[in-house]
C-alpha cells in the first residue's frame, strides 16, 4: 500500500517520515515517493494491504546501490488473537532502466540477490536501515 494512503494517523505518519529521514540523513540527494504504485485496477490487485511502500530515487544511477531507485516495502502482521499489529520485516528492491536488479528480504535470509547487487558496504548499510525500520515500527 502506498505510504501516503497508509498514513492515517499522526503516529503512523511520523514513523513513515522517520523512515524517509533515515535514508535522507545518509543520502541527502535522495527523493522520496510516498505513492510508488499507480492507482489503476491492475496495480490495485497486486498491492499488499498489510504493507507500507515507499520509493526512494537517486538523482542518477547509484554505483553504491547499483540502482536508480529503491522500493521499500515494510510488512506487517495483525495477530487475530489480540489484534496487535507487528512489523514482521522489510523487503527492499533496487531498480534501474533495465528493471529490478536486486532484492533484500528480512523476512527470508537477509541476503541481497539478483542480477546485480549493491556494493558490500551498501548492502550492510541497507540491512542496518532495515533493522532500524523494524525497531521503529515495533516500539
Amino acid at each position: 500500500m502506498n505510504a501516503a494512503e497508509a498514513a492515517t494517523n499522526l503516529e503512523l505518519t511520523s514513523k513513515i517520515a522517520s523512515v524517509v529521514n533515515l535514508f535522507k540523513s545518509e543520502f541527502p540527494e535522495i527523493k522520496s515517493d510516498l505513492k510508488p504504485w499507480q492507482n489503476d485496477p491492475e496495480t490495485r490487485e497486486l498491492i499488499d494491504p498489510d504493507s507500507i511502500d515507499i520509493g526512494l530515487h537517486f538523482p542518477g544511477r547509484s554505483k553504491l546501490f547499483q540502482s536508480r531507485s529503491i522500493l521499500i516495502q515494510i510488512r506487517f502482521y495483525q495477530d487475530p488473537m489480540n489484534n496487535k499489529v507487528s512489523c514482521i520485516g522489510v523487503e527492499a528492491a533496487g531498480f534501474d532502466h533495465r528493471g529490478k536488479q536486486w532484492r533484500l528480504s528480512t523476512v527470508e535470509d537477509w541476503r541481497c540477490e539478483g542480477e546485480t547487487q549493491p556494493k558490500p558496504e551498501a548492502g550492510e548499510q541497507l540491512k542496518h536501515f532495515c533493522r532500524q525500520i523494524i525497531e521503529l515500527f515495533n516500539t
